[in-house]
């Protein structure tokens, strides 16, 4: 087993619109794929107009996406491919 711990925040619109969902369900399809290589990867649905978000985050369009704590991607819906970079990245 990877030491490296990944924490991942999809951040958007509650209740989900489809985008943030199919969002969501590709971050934790790349997630999926890593965790089989043995890396613990956290994935977390956050509501883009919960104080705490906009506190933390200050995102203006969603959905967005959060690595361990710092804003990758905002306004896009990725594909899982490129989610699966992004997490490789922060290994």
């Amino acid at each position: 087993m990877n030491g490296k711990n990944v924490n991942v925040e999809v951040i958007g619109v509650d209740p989900p619109c489809a985008r943030c969902r199919k969002t969501e369900e590709n971050a934790r399809k790349a997630a999926a794929k890593l965790e089989d290589e043995g890396y613990r990867i956290k994935v977390e649905k956050l509501s883009i107009t919960a104080k705490e978000t906009i506190s933390k985050y200050g995102v203006l369009m969603s959905p967005a996406i959060a690595v361990n704590g710092t804003v990758k991607i905002m306004g896009k819906v990725l594909d899982v491919g490129v989610i699966e970079r992004l997490l490789r990245q922060a290994i």
